[in-house]
């Protein structure tokens, strides 16, 4: 016997189709909210990450500021101590270069010269002063130069004033001073002084020829009539 369907099988078809369409549609919505989900987590970690690390740049950048700002004044405090140490060479060397540029000026000025004044302005000198002569005057240039602390010396002025003294020409130098080497300031220093080369040897007393001793503490002897 046959069966005949007489039930509307198409629209039960299109329906099923209809359904499986829908649910393959929020199959999709629901993967592409999942993704979306997973993306924007992942973007946020990566975010968080980088903020982090942004956070820890900025931390050790402040760090670094600080040590900065620590070196800046170090390197003051150095420069300071630096300029307060070659204050204080050259006032070590001014007071040595004193000490032996008078001692120059009383070596090197002639006997027919006298000085009247003397001014000393930073490595330049002006002196002034009174000479039998100009040709005293050429000397005691020649003597300036000549010598190891004081260089080379410029005439100022020089003049007749016509008075009835043994001096009747002044004048006026400027002395530029310099600083000698070592090794000559060192050969100064040892040189003898007048004192030294002008100092005669103290001979013994003899007998017969020969030196005799004399204890320490015995008298000195005079002549023979003492």
């Amino acid at each position: 016997m046959a069966h005949v369907n007489l039930l509307p099988w198409r629209a039960e078809r299109r329906k099923q189709r209809e359904r499986e369409f829908y649910m393959q549609l929020a199959a999709a919505f629901v993967a592409a909210l999942a993704f979306l989900l997973l993306w924007g987590f992942w973007m946020g970690e990566r975010i968080d990450n980088q903020n982090e690390r942004n956070a820890y740049l900025q931390t050790e950048i402040k760090q670094l500021d600080v040590r900065i700002a620590k070196i800046k004044d170090l390197e003051k405090v150095r420069e300071h101590l630096l300029a307060r140490k070659q204050i204080i060479e050259e006032l070590q060397s001014d007071r040595s270069q004193m000490v032996h540029l008078f001692d120059e000026l009383v070596k090197t000025i002639p006997s027919s010269v006298r000085l009247t004044g003397l001014k000393q302005s930073g490595q330049s000198m002006s002196l002034d002063g009174v000479a039998q002569s100009n040709a005293s005057v050429a000397e005691y240039m020649r003597n300036i130069e000549a010598s190891p602390w004081m260089g080379h010396a410029d005439l100022r002025k020089t003049e007749n004033t016509h008075n009835a003294g043994r001096m009747p020409y002044s004048f006026g130098l400027n002395v530029t001073l310099s600083q000698p080497k070592p090794d000559e300031n060192a050969a100064s220093d040892a040189s003898p002084g007048p004192a030294a080369r002008t100092a005669m040897p103290v001979k013994s007393p003899t007998v017969q020829g020969k030196p005799q001793a004399r204890p320490a503490n015995a008298p000195a002897t005079g002549g023979a009539g003492s």
